[in-house]
């Protein structure tokens, strides 16, 4: 009876952390399964979410039982963070009108909330040296097994579940083609990327620390080859600044070396990755219709190219090539036997000769040749799209915004989703939230001893790559990315106690 009642006070006085590794593992390696959809949007419960309410509810009994302390570092700036969330929501329903379907932006806001108050559990639950170390080790050992699933994606046939679309986000076992960037475990490659950027100078901050254990060095080498098999270029060059401003600071010069003619040499060595980089910008002729504005693009769409948008920059020198010129004009002959199609189809009957004959004659005198820079459809949609609508959502009310969820799912930047969304006071208290982890981390574990400046810098570079990924890609609202940066945030600022 006695080693009963011992053994059940251990999982009593350890129970908290029983769910911190299990978490730390669910996280990043339990596919994004939907339970249940929610409606007018792809985004659903699932069982992390669950997981985390169950979690949540287990520290807070152990809170009333006073078997484990809230470790209340930062609780006012989040609190007040919130507030700013739930005001700019309250405003945008009742008020403002810019949240159509209430439901969702009070899911927004939640969401915000929820990934989030990870952050304070898990600093609560890490007391010491022993604890911090145990529970990263075992953040750096999911890093390895979410880098091998990625490979076991890319050359075995290892299954994905995405939510890059409504329908994938049904929750379908997808097997990727040869020529599709992976995703491993997470929601596409663009979120794995960002996993990755934030995992990688941490992992490194550990080779070091742990006087090259090379564990850690395995794990960063499949990690960066999982990186570039992703092909997220924004991901890649984060990447490549974080970590080699982080090697620079922590005096790794030889190692240094050695990781710039690694990468270059994986970079190379993926044919998708430097041809989505040479084809981010291309000197294209194009056609434009002076009338209507209207742009069309010469090209040959396929699944292994990066096609061009309609975003271009008009080049001062105009005089076209004899092939370019002659390339264009077939171009642009079938441009306009396309439209004289839709018009006889519109009108119901076939044009005359005289009809057909001058709306030829109309359309060839508005379609013009022009020497151009076009961008690719990725940065002409963000450029045309999706930042002017949270720029225009930012000019509606630049205090509070218009409410989470008011612009869509994505916006492909988040310093310009947090002022669309939260507004100046929103997207300046987060920034805050942000600031003031990274100097008590700073400040608290580089007092502990010298050794732990090289951990400091791990943290502080990681955030520094997600921060330069969030100019491209929504990154803190991506739930993997985001429970994942509150979860380490959290076992550093633990570690700031002792």
């Amino acid at each position: 009876m006695n080693k009963l009642l011992k053994f059940l006070k251990f999982i009593d006085d350890n129970l908290l952390k029983f769910f911190l590794g299990v978490y730390i593992f669910l996280i990043p390696l339990w596919p994004k399964l939907p339970i249940k959809m929610i409606d007018y949007t792809y985004i659903a419960i699932r069982l992390e979410d669950i997981y985390l309410v169950v979690m949540s509810l287990v520290f807070i009994i152990q809170l009333l039982r006073k078997k484990i302390t809230l470790n209340k570092t930062h609780l006012w700036i989040f609190i007040i963070y919130w507030i700013a969330v739930f005001a700019s929501t309250l405003w945008a329903i009742f008020i403002g009108k810019t949240i159509v379907l209430y439901h969702l932006g009070l899911l927004h806001a939640l969401r915000r909330v929820e990934y989030m108050i990870v952050f304070f559990i898990v600093a609560s639950i890490i007391k010491n040296k022993r604890d911090f170390f145990a529970f990263m080790n075992l953040y750096v050992f999911s890093v390895f097994i979410v880098a091998l699933y990625g490979l076991g994606q890319k050359y075995f046939g290892f299954p994905a579940v995405q939510t890059m679309n409504p329908e994938y986000a049904k929750g379908y076992i997808l097997y990727l083609t040869p020529e599709a960037r992976i995703s491993a475990t997470f929601a596409g490659h663009y979120d794995l990327a960002s996993y990755l950027v934030f995992s990688i100078p941490i992992v490194l901050s550990f080779y070091f620390y742990f006087k090259k254990n090379y564990f850690y060095l395995l794990v960063f080498v499949l990690s960066l080859v999982v990186l570039i098999d992703t092909s997220s270029r924004i991901s890649f060059g984060a990447y490549l600044v974080s970590t080699i401003l982080f090697l620079l600071l922590a005096r790794k010069y030889f190692f240094t070396v050695f990781v710039v003619i690694l990468t270059v040499g994986l970079m190379f060595a993926s044919k998708d990755l430097t041809n989505r980089f040479f084809r981010t910008f291309q000197v294209k002729r194009i056609l434009v219709n002076e009338k209507t504005g209207s742009v069309y693009v010469n090209q040959n769409v396929t699944t292994k190219e990066l096609p061009a948008g309609s975003f271009y920059v008009k080049l001062k020198d105009q005089t076209p090539e004899v092939v370019s010129a002659g390339h264009i004009e077939t171009f642009k002959k079938q441009i306009i036997q396309e439209q004289v199609k839709e018009a006889s189809i519109s009108a119901g009957q076939k044009l005359s000769d005289n009809d057909f004959n001058k709306l030829m004659a109309s359309l060839s005198a508005n379609l013009k040749g022009v020497n151009t820079i076009v961008s690719d459809i990725s940065f002409a949609t963000r450029l045309q799209v999706e930042w002017p609508r949270a720029i225009e959502a930012f000019g509606r009310n630049p205090l509070l915004g218009t409410g989470p969820s008011s612009i869509t799912e994505a916006t492909d930047n988040d310093f310009l989703r947090w002022l669309g969304e939260i507004g100046l006071i929103g997207t300046t208290t987060f920034l805050m939230i942000l600031f003031l982890i990274t100097k008590n981390i700073w400040k608290k574990i580089t007092q502990v001893s010298k050794e732990n400046k090289i951990l400091a810098y791990g943290f502080i570079f990681g955030l520094f790559a997600l921060l330069m990924n969030a100019t491209y890609i929504d990154v803190f609202e991506a739930s993997k990315v985001a429970y994942t940066f509150w979860l380490v945030a959290g076992i550093f600022t633990g570690y700031e106690r002792e």
